[in-house]
């Protein structure tokens, strides 16, 4: 590598990040994410992508694209690659660094007892050349695996992961669609207030210090003496339209029986029952009644108000211990044994229904079964690519082990009159590779705040059971 053709100042402010093969197969587009810093791919890191590059799993595919996407960068480099490729028009200016691709053969300085035949340890011994060659100028490893970041520091040498994937450093921060208003709420919002009612809904039009960190279709709550739970309906500048909810606690508003436990519960009944809003998700612990609140939502507006021609579930297929492997029988046969949930959902939905007088006695309850077994279409990721679904209300379980780009892949199939609810619990990502921070879940969650079709809910209180709950607190 030659370093020349570059200012002596623009170089010293700049960073060198060499990449680690795990980063350019976990997001094959990071070659454009490092701003005005310069990159460095040590020949090592192309020996083992292309040790990677064949198959069909996410990681070949990604392995596939980062070299064709390198290539595209090498190929436009008019001057050859020993001083550095600009990266400023291959990558429409969202990086403005240089790619540099290792042309000589680098020397090998590691400590003795580190073995240099093993690939990590090569790239290692890049980074400490490099560092050595360019004293004045931070020389960063950019990778994925801990203990190879946890080796290099103990050689003396930066590294760092690659953030560019993640979402939110803290998932603390996580919007939760739920906002408590301060006691003075009313003194300090309620001037010139409007206030009027629609179909039943009571609608406040407000101004105050508070407006500007509302967000559209986030829930806002005062408990007390004259209790409000209502919606965030729109925000234009200053001003806010709150509407009031539908109380889904009380039993003349059950939903296939269902009512509300508690608040959450409500708000999250008021989103699923919408059909202005289009996308959901729910976020929440063990037993806080994701699943099942989003089941007796689709079952009613399915088979009583037929808003929808029928259901489709999906799954993530991330076992929690060791795979049992091949399933036989068809894609609903083989995706069965992992919708345990679902038919434990079923069970109680079906014993609602024959609770609330819907059907009478055992030939009812089986007949109601059968029909709702004709309803709900239950379907495999593999095969989602290139589909498309049309009034159809599309229920995408266990989201959190998703990547943000299969949760794009899965969301952009909703057609004309579909509504798409993903459910997870970030705290039990099952796939490698997938932290809080990376988790599909959490990106969605993110990206859809504030968009006037779309709702989120964090459920707090789990409805299992006390034994549930207390495990869940102690264990």
């Amino acid at each position: 590598m030659n370093a020349k053709r570059q200012p002596a100042s623009t170089a010293a402010k700049t960073k060198l990040f060499v990449l680690d093969t795990n980063v350019l197969m976990h997001d094959p587009n990071c070659l454009y994410r490092f701003e005005e810093h310069d990159i460095f791919i040590p020949i090592q890191t192309l020996e083992e992508l292309d040790a990677h590059k064949k198959g069909m799993s996410e990681v070949a595919r990604n392995a596939r694209q980062a070299s064709r996407m390198m290539d595209d960068i090498v190929t436009s480099a008019p001057d050859g690659i020993e001083t550095g490729i600009e990266l400023t028009e291959p990558s429409r200016e969202l990086a403005t660094g240089r790619l540099f691709v290792q042309t000589e053969a680098i020397p090998i300085q590691l400590p003795v007892n580190v073995p240099t035949a093993k690939a990590d340890n090569q790239i290692l011994a890049v980074v400490h050349y490099l560092a050595t060659k360019f004293p004045k100028r931070p020389v960063i490893l950019v990778s994925k695996d801990i203990n190879m970041r946890i080796k290099a520091r103990a050689m003396g040498l930066d590294a760092q992961d690659y953030f560019n994937d993640k979402v939110l450093e803290d998932t603390d921060l996580l919007y939760t669609g739920v906002r408590e208003l301060p006691a003075d709420f009313w003194d300090t919002h309620g001037k010139d207030m409007e206030s009027w009612k629609e179909n039943g809904r009571t609608f406040y039009k407000l101004r105050g210090p508070l407006s500007a960190e509302l967000v559209v279709n986030e829930f806002v709550y005062q408990e007390g003496e004259r209790p409000l739970y209502a919606l965030v309906k729109e925000r234009t500048g200053p001003t806010v339209v709150l509407e009031t909810l539908i109380d889904f606690s009380h039993q003349k508003n059950n939903v296939w029986g269902i009512t509300a436990r508690n608040r959450e519960q409500n708000f999250a009944l008021n989103l699923l029952m919408n059909p202005d809003v289009d996308f959901v998700s729910l976020l929440g612990q063990a037993g806080t009644g994701k699943t099942l609140l989003t089941l007796a939502a689709s079952l009613t507006q399915v088979l009583e108000t037929k808003r929808y021609s029928e259901i489709i579930m999906t799954r993530v297929t991330v076992p929690v211990g060791e795979d049992i492997g091949f399933l036989p029988g068809t894609e609903e046969e083989k995706m069965a044994p992992w919708m345990g949930a679902l038919e434990d959902n079923l069970d109680v939905l079906n014993g609602n229904a024959e609770e609330g007088g819907h059907y009478g006695g055992e030939w009812g309850r089986a007949a109601t079964r059968d029909l709702i077994r004709t309803r709900i279409k239950i379907k495999s990721l593999n095969f989602m690519r290139g589909r498309t679904f049309i009034n159809k209300f599309l229920i995408i379980d266990e989201a959190q082990n998703l990547t943000p780009k299969q949760m794009k892949t899965l969301i952009t199939r909703a057609g004309p009159g579909t509504k798409v609810v993903c459910l997870g619990n970030i705290a039990q990502i099952d796939t490698p590779y997938l932290t809080e921070g990376s988790s599909g879940l959490t990106y969605v969650v993110d990206r859809f705040k504030g968009w006037a079709h779309s709702g989120h809910i964090t459920l707090q209180r789990g409805e299992r059971s006390r034994l549930a709950d207390w495990a869940g607190e102690v264990l």
